[in-house]
């Protein structure tokens, strides 16, 4: 038997229409629920592959707007056991009050990033104008869209998982982060990059999902200006996109895109 990628498990399978010797073992996506406890009060559970932890934990705290920067996280350590996980951060004492205030516990779902909040103020954050002085060409989506299998060896493995990808302006790939949530998957990317100040240079964000409304906010929270997806995006991903001075861009494909919003940063 072939060992596995990380963030995956064997389960036996029978495949159909059965056939001799049919019955066969099948490598599928692990999802656990994953608590993130901050200075010893859980916060959120989430539904998450058990991998990247950290960077997740950093992701979720920056992008849920819980900390405004990696150095107001003192501590961090992830506890791993066989059927669920913990994330324990050590943040500022004003953050931790701040977080206090916001009275909010998420139990979340793979596909969902909006579960627990108490009020419609929660989900329509105001979101600063994001900056981006440069352009991208169709050529470089089509690049990244087209390579993108490539880099995602969980998803190849089970069929299971959502990836979100760091590009450069030439459309290579510089990261991706994979997980059963595509908003777990894109806490995961801005977590590890945000420590090396990867994203405050150019670039792009491509989601192999749909850019649903909180795919647009965690990456405008992250000062992302350009977001290509495989999928289609929302109404509210739209309105949000284009209130935040970010292009968005869906139905990514080998030969063709759609703009959704400031169009200009896109280029021959």
């Amino acid at each position: 038997m072939k060992p596995l990628e990380q963030g995956a498990a064997h389960r036996p399978i029978i495949e159909w229409p059965r056939r001799s010797g049919s019955d066969q073992i099948d490598a599928i996506a692990e999802e656990l629920p994953v608590a993130l406890i901050y200075n010893g009060l859980s916060q959120a559970v989430m539904m998450a592959s058990p991998v990247n932890l950290e960077a997740f934990g950093l992701g979720f705290s920056l992008t849920e707007g819980i900390i405004d920067d990696p150095e107001q996280l003192y501590g961090i350590e992830v506890t791993l056991g066989e059927s669920s996980a913990e994330i324990a951060l050590e943040i500022a004492t004003r953050q931790f009050q701040r977080l206090k205030q916001m009275r909010r516990t998420l139990m979340g779902r793979s596909g969902c990033g909006l579960c627990g909040k108490e009020s419609l103020d929660q989900i329509r954050r105001v979101m600063p104008l994001v900056s981006g002085p440069f352009t991208v060409t169709h050529r470089a989506i089509q690049r990244a869209t087209t390579s993108l299998a490539h880099h995602q060896p969980l998803q190849g493995l089970t069929g299971a998982v959502h990836g979100a990808a760091w590009c450069r302006l030439d459309g290579s790939i510089l990261r991706v982060c994979e997980d059963v949530g595509r908003h777990n998957a894109l806490d995961k990317l801005i977590g590890s990059l945000w420590v090396e100040n990867c994203l405050q240079g150019p670039g792009f964000l491509l989601m192999s999902s749909r850019a649903s409304y909180e795919i647009v906010q965690k990456a405008a929270k992250a000062g992302i200006a350009v977001i290509a997806t495989l999928s289609a995006p929302t109404s509210m991903a739209i309105d949000l996109a284009a209130s935040a001075g970010m292009t968005l861009i869906g139905f990514a494909r080998e030969s063709r895109h759609l703009a959704y919003s400031h169009a200009h940063r896109l280029t021959n």
